[in-house]
């Protein structure tokens, strides 16, 4: 194993691609099996003639881009009402229909919109509830919501989201956000830190340097992001308020390396990888008390990338302990470290599941690099992934999707790929470079 190469890696993680405001999603794979569903246009009732956003659309494409689920075209649709009371069932089941979405948008008088909407069974056959039958037999879901105008976008996310869950019994991922770096050397600044929408709409900056930055990472709150800067010529570790006042504070800046935060599942510490005492060790700061303890002491191999159990009481680190980089996990209460990857002669970049019982993870095979799972119980590796030269894996909140990024076609692109490998989309943009994308918590 080529040392230089690896610290390279590790601290450097730099994946470029072009950038534009809407980043198109290309489906690859998967939706053969996926169920196929119909979401119609919704009514729309305002001042204008048309509304600020298509929800939709924006629902469709949502249930879409899960891989679970192959929403109608609309050009292919029997029917376009708002309601369930004028759905025609029989005309949905012989397109082989599963469930169908209908709702409508309303401006209110105060400016704000209501959405409102159904979910409907196509095949759920109608049953009597104590001798009184039911006449909304079919319908799962009937939800309404007064966002403001300006949030009418993200809402229509929430609306993805309860969909979801009504038809799998697992929390959609819709409604958060994502965060990755930007850079465009023709601005003044050409460095920026970028949160978007989960599907790359509504693209902000919150931070911009004349210098890299690197390894965003999301506070459990989705109120922070930690990163790291180079903005004074060398790397510093920086908390990133991204509401109110938008407050920014520098929390290592040690000499030597100061990188790849990570928060702890309550908010409270962050852990990094800090070589202030000579080698790079994992240490954990507490964010209350500006105090340190540092947790690895291997003092001539390389611990970074540290990240957390879903429980906090472990932390997992990329180390070169053994002769090459794998995945160990370490015990903070007694300090019991065991390697968790041994497979392949490389394995790094290593996250858990929601659930605790997969690891998503980078793994080298024939010296392809891969975004791979490993089975915490069976330890047994799936490579998920087809496509070469696979880096910086974020796991979306609710366990279902990777967001990676990759090279394709002699070009470097953001992908997604489900954590059962069964679907997989390409996320091409037009315009600019971006690296290490981050998927956000949920966001209350």
């Amino acid at each position: 194993m080529n040392r230089q190469r690896f610290v390279a890696f590790l601290l450097l993680m730099i994946i470029h691609l072009p950038l534009s405001a809407e980043i198109e999603i290309v489906i690859t794979s998967g939706m053969d099996s996926a169920r196929p569903v119909a979401v119609l246009p919704f009514t729309w009732t305002g001042r204008t003639e048309t509304p600020p956003h298509d929800v939709a659309s924006i629902v469709a494409s949502d249930l879409r881009r899960s891989g679970r689920f192959n929403p109608m075209d609309r050009h292919d649709l029997v029917q376009t009402v708002d309601n369930y009371a004028a759905l025609d069932l029989e005309a949905w089941r012989k397109k082989g229909i599963e469930a169908v979405v209908v709702g409508t948008v309303e401006e209110q008088p105060d400016g704000k919109v209501k959405i409102s909407y159904e979910l409907v069974d196509v095949f759920l056959k109608p049953q009597g509830t104590q001798g009184v039958a039911n006449l909304t037999p079919n319908r799962l879901d009937a939800y309404a919501v007064t966002v403001d105008m300006n949030g009418l976008r993200f809402e229509a996310h929430r609306v993805s989201d309860r969909i979801y869950f009504e038809l799998t019994g697992m929390r959609g991922a819709f409604a958060t956000k994502l965060a990755y770096v930007s850079v465009d050397k023709s601005l003044p600044k050409p460095y920026r830190l970028m949160v978007s929408d989960s599907d790359g709409f509504d693209s902000q900056a919150v931070w911009a340097s004349n210098e890299a930055i690197m390894s965003p990472a999301w506070s459990p709150d989705a109120k922070k992001l930690a990163y790291v800067s180079f903005e004074n010529g060398r790397s510093e570790v920086y908390v990133q308020e991204l509401f109110g006042a938008k407050a920014r504070q520098k929390v290592a800046s040690f000499i030597g390396i100061n990188s790849a935060p990570a928060f702890s599942p309550d908010g409270r510490m962050l852990a990094l990888t800090l070589s202030r005492d000579g080698n790079p060790e994992i240490y954990i700061l507490d964010i209350n008390s500006n105090r340190y303890s540092r947790i690895t002491h291997s003092n001539y191999s390389i611990e970074t990338e540290p990240g957390w159990f879903p429980d906090g009481q472990f932390i997992l680190f990329t180390s070169d302990r053994g002769r090459g980089p794998q995945i160990y996990k370490q015990h903070l209460a007694s300090g019991a470290a065991e390697r968790m990857t041994w497979e392949s002669n490389y394995n790094a970049s290593g996250s858990i599941t929601p659930d605790g019982k997969t690891m998503v993870m980078i793994s080298r095979v024939n010296g392809v690099y891969h975004v791979a799972v490993q089975d915490l119980e069976t330890n047994n590796v799936q490579i998920l992934t087809k496509t070469t030269l696979d880096e910086s894996p974020s796991l979306a909140p609710n366990g279902s999707m990777v967001i990676y990024a990759t090279v394709y076609g002699n070009r470097q692109v953001l992908s997604v790929v489900s954590t059962d490998g069964r679907f997989k989309a390409r996320l091409p943009s037009k315009k600019g470079i971006v690296k290490a994308p981050v998927w956000s918590p949920y966001i209350e």
